[in-house]
C-alpha cells in the first residue's frame, strides 16, 4: 500500500530535527520526505496537520507474558497495547513458563509473534537453564533462532563464577549481556526501598547498596571478560554515578531506566497502594532527580516501560504480599512527555530515549527516519491530554500506578513496515 502521511512535523531524534515535511510509504520503506517521488499515486492519506510524526518507539523491556501466562495477558492483547502505544519494536525477557532456554521456544514466540502482524518482537535468551543460575545455556543457538541478548530477568545469579563464565561466553562471540543489579542476598524478601518511609509502613526494605554492590561486581568482571552489558532499570542516584564512571573509564556499558521510576517516589505509596508495588522498588526523591538528570546528560540511554501486565486479582492482596508490575506499553509516549516537559527538554531529545537511543543498545535497524528505511511510524498529537482508566487500555492488564492521572501526547495511528496497525480518530476543537 502506498501512504501519504500530510501536513505533520517530522522529528527525527537521530539527528534532532523537527521540520513540517510530508512522508511517502511505499512498498514497506519511506519512499520520500517532502515532496513526492515521480508517478506516486497514494492509496492512503493520513492527515498530519498539527500532528508529530515520528519513528515508532523502540521499548526495551516487555513482558508479553506467552507462554505460560496467558491469563494474565495474550501475545493478541500486548501486541494491540503496543501499537496502540505507538511501539513499533519491543524487547521481552525470557521469563515465561517455560523459559526461553531453548531454540525451539524462542522461534515459536517469533513464529506466533509474526503471524499476528503488529509490533517487532526481538526476545532475550536466559543467561542460565530456566534461570536458575547454574548452568550457561547454548547461547549460539538461542542467537540463532532469534534472541538479540541474554538475561537473567529479575533472577540474579548468586554464585559469581557462573556470571564470570557466562560474561566470558558472551564475550567471545560478541553477544550482549543484559543483567538488572541486584544483590540476591540483600535484595532478599524486600518490597520497598529502605528509608524512613518502609520503617514506619512496616515493610521489607530493600537497601541502596543492593544495587551498587551489583554494579561494583558487573563491572569489575567486565573489566576481565570484555563483555558488553546492558544494565536494566538503575533505581539510585548511587547506582547512577557508578555507571557515569564506567562510562568515562570506557567500559562497553548502556542503561535504562522505567518511566515509572522517573516519576514516582517511595512516599506515592501512600497507605500500602498495590498499584506501586514495582521491582525494583520506588526509592527516595533524589534517586528519583539522579535519574533525570542522568537521562538528560546521556548517563542513562534510554527509557523502557517494563511492561509487565498483572492480574486484578493479584493487585488486591496487601501491599506485601501483591504482585510487582504495572501496564506501561501505552504510556511510555506520554510519560516520555511528560518528562521532557518537567525538566525542559526538548521534544527531540526526549523521543530519542524511546527511539534511537534503545535501538542502538538492541544494535538494531530502528528508531530513525529516513529515505529508504523501513517505515514503522508513529503520528501523535503532542496537545491532547487522555484520562489514564482501565476502559482506555487495550493492554489485558489493568493497573497502573497512573490510574486517574491526566496525561500529554495521544497516538494518532501507528504503521509498522507501511501498514496501518493502529489508528485513533481525535476530536480536534
Amino acid at each position: 500500500m502506498k501512504i501519504h502521511i500530510q501536513g505533520g512535523t517530522l522529528i527525527d531524534p537521530a539527528s534532532g530535527e523537527q521540520t513540517r515535511r510530508d512522508v511517502f510509504i511505499e512498498a514497506g520503506k519511506i519512499a520520500a520526505l517532502g515532496d513526492a517521488p515521480a508517478g506516486f499515486h497514494a492509496d492512503r492519506t493520513i492527515d498530519a496537520n498539527g500532528l508529530m510524526v515520528a519513528p515508532g518507539f523502540v521499548d526495551l523491556s516487555a513482558r508479553l507474558r506467552e507462554p505460560g501466562y496467558e491469563h494474565k495477558a495474550t501475545l493478541d492483547s500486548e501486541m494491540a497495547a503496543a501499537l496502540a502505544g505507538g511501539v513499533t519494536s519491543l524487547v521481552c525477557p525470557p521469563d515465561t513458563d517455560p523459559v526461553l532456554d531453548e531454540a525451539g521456544l524462542v522461534e515459536m514466540l517469533k513464529y506466533r509473534a509474526g503471524k499476528l502482524e503488529r509490533a517487532h518482537v526481538h526476545p532475550l535468551g536466559a543467561l542460565t537453564v530456566g534461570l536458575k543460575g547454574q548452568v550457561i545455556t547454548e547461547m549460539v543457538s538461542l542467537t540463532e533462532a532469534g534472541c538479540i541478548g541474554f538475561t537473567q530477568a529479575d533472577q540474579p545469579i548468586v554464585d559469581t563464577s557462573v556470571l564470570l563464565r557466562a560474561l566470558q561466553y558472551a564475550s567471545t562471540y560478541g553477544y550482549a549481556v543484559w543483567l538488572r543489579p541486584q544483590d540476591a542476598y540483600l535484595s532478599k524478601g524486600g518490597v520497598a526501598a529502605s528509608g524512613a518511609l518502609a520503617s514506619r509502613l512496616g515493610l521489607s526494605g530493600v537497601p541502596q547498596s543492593a544495587e551498587t554492590i551489583a554494579l561494583f561486581t558487573l563491572f569489575e568482571m567486565m573489566r576481565v571478560t570484555g563483555a558488553r552489558v546492558h544494565v536494566q532499570h538503575l533505581s539510585s542516584a548511587a547506582g547512577v554515578a557508578l555507571v557515569r564512571a564506567a562510562k568515562a573509564e570506557g567500559l562497553p556499558v548502556t542503561c535504562d531506566v522505567t518511566a515509572n521510576h522517573l516519576h514516582l517516589i517511595d512516599m506515592d505509596i501512600g497507605y500500602f497502594d498495590a498499584q506501586f508495588r514495582l521491582d525494583p522498588p520506588l526509592r527516595q526523591q533524589r534517586d528519583r532527580e539522579a535519574l533525570r538528570a542522568g537521562l538528560a546528560d546521556g548517563t542513562i540511554d534510554a527509557i523502557c516501560s517494563q511492561h509487565t501486565p498483572v492480574d486484578d486479582d493479584e493487585k488486591l492482596l496487601p501491599f506485601g504480599e501483591a504482585t510487582p508490575g504495572a501496564t506501561g506499553l501505552e504510556l511510555l509516549l506520554s510519560l516520555t512527555v511528560k518528562w521532557a516537559q518537567e525538566a525542559g527538554v526538548p521534544l527531540a531529545k526526549a523521543l530519542a530515549r524511546i527511539t534511537s537511543a534503545p535501538a542502538a543498545v538492541m544494535a538494531h535497524e530502528a528508531g530513525g527516519v529516513s529515505v529508504g528505511a523501513r517505515a514503522d511510524l508513529c503520528v501523535f498529537d503532542a496537545n491532547t491530554h487522555w484520562h489514564v482508566e482501565p476502559r482506555a487500555l487495550k493492554s489485558q492488564g489493568h493497573n497502573t500506578p497512573f490510574l486517574g492521572y491526566e496525561l500529554p501526547a495521544v497516538v494518532r495511528a501507528t504503521l509498522v513496515a507501511g501498514r496501518i496497525g493502529f489508528e485513533r480518530h481525535i476530536e480536534r476543537n
